[in-house]
């Protein structure tokens, strides 16, 4: 369970992005490990965070989802540079699949075409043309005509259960400022790091 101060610090960052001229203040790089123990990240979007941690959604047969499957510990890292003297904050953990029922409910708020785009994509399975995934865009909205788009049951939510977070304040002449939290089976500690 993240701490008050945790959540605090980190709420107050991201309200300070969202107010910045950074165009997507709820980009994270997910950073993932498949079983050859190859390193692969992307970016993925926040969309809720709380106690028990940091939740995004996907394809759960997409590649970061089989990658997840096989080893869930991934990291998550955000970079505000349009704030003081840029700022990252990193949090590592554990990822496990939401409920169900959070997956209906975030699915339910997405606009109708990325909810088409859910049923229609085989993320990242190879493509042969681009046209034959705009033939599946079309099958789709055909099938769910005149009707909500229910979720797909390939399709839903993540929660990162950090156990490791730090936070990082850019400073001239890079003399950050890195303030680490780790947590262990009962509690959270904090510590400073050099630069």
């Amino acid at each position: 369970m993240l701490t008050p101060e945790i959540l605090d610090t980190f709420r107050g960052l991201l309200d300070e992005a969202k107010g910045s001229s950074d165009p997507e203040p709820t980009a994270m790089n997910l950073s993932t490990v498949d079983a050859a123990g190859r390193v692969h990240s992307r970016i993925v979007l926040l969309k809720a965070i709380d106690e028990r941690g940091l939740r995004f959604f996907t394809n759960y047969e997409s590649a970061k989802a089989n990658e997840i499957a096989q080893h869930g510990q991934v990291a998550l890292c955000f970079h505000w540079k349009q704030i003081r003297e840029g700022i990252q904050v990193r949090f590592e953990g554990r990822a496990t699949k939401t409920d169900a029922a959070e997956s209906d409910a975030y699915f339910a708020t997405r606009p109708r075409g990325s909810q088409i785009g859910a049923w229609a994509s085989k993320q990242s399975q190879e493509l042969p043309d681009r046209q034959t995934f705009e033939d599946r865009v079309a099958h789709y909205e055909k099938e769910f005509a005149g009707r909500d788009v229910p979720r797909p049951p390939h399709w839903g939510g993540y929660l990162v259960e950090p156990d490791r977070v730090e936070f990082w304040y850019g400073a001239t002449f890079r003399l950050h400022e890195r303030i680490v939290h780790t947590a262990d089976a009962t509690r959270w500690t904090r510590c400073l790091l050099y630069p």
